[in-house]
């Protein structure tokens, strides 16, 4: 999955196809030290690629990846990639974001009302995401299995059944939250 945890690239979403050439010059750096044509090169010349080489990975190495505009974009701290968020906004990028106290929700879709500066908060929000996204690439890939194998008859009768399926576990997930608020509040009274 792509990501960006060095400074935002200005430009990354809303002038995509030269960031797509920039990843495309590392690939063909790449391919030059590995077919040794790097070999024929002078000490300056491959001083001046590896520079280049280690600037572009360290800028744009993890969304080497990336082939197309993100369907939606996460960011911890929208004070400092405010860049960010104003690129995917004029995108229609959905934002979904950890918001602090000092920081404005109004740029943001979908706002987590958390802590952005502890390492601790972020890790746990950050590992349910990941687990969320995991499970809806897992409903996905069956809905996509199940299609195939039903043939073209039934696809939205599949995509029923997996929506209720996650509407059933969310108000699950819901009342289970509600009793834990419960007992919390006859906890506290006691």
């Amino acid at each position: 999955m792509p990501y960006v945890i060095e400074r935002w690239p200005g430009g990354m979403l809303t002038n995509f196809p030269t960031i797509r050439k920039a990843v495309k010059k590392m690939a063909t750096i790449d391919k030059l030290t590995n077919d040794g044509t790097y070999s024929n090169l002078s000490k300056r010349e491959i001083l001046q690629i590896s520079r280049q080489r280690a600037k572009l990975e360290k800028n744009l190495g993890s969304i080497a990846d990336l082939t197309r505009l993100p369907s939606a974009l996460f960011v911890v701290d929208v004070l400092k990639e405010n860049i960010a968020v104003r690129e995917a906004n004029r995108l229609g990028i959905p934002v979904f974001a950890i918001v602090d106290t000092n920081s404005d929700p109004t740029n943001v879709d979908f706002v987590i009302p958390a802590n952005d500066d502890a390492t601790k908060s972020v890790e746990v929000i950050l590992d349910a995401c990941c687990a969320a996204m995991a499970e809806g690439l897992e409903e996905r890939k069956a809905e996509k299995v199940d299609m195939e194998a039903a043939g073209e008859n039934a696809p939205k009768a599949a995509k029923k059944k997996t929506t209720k399926a996650r509407m059933d576990k969310a108000e699950e997930e819901a009342i289970n939250a509600a009793k834990a608020a419960a007992f919390m509040g006859k906890d506290e009274e006691a």
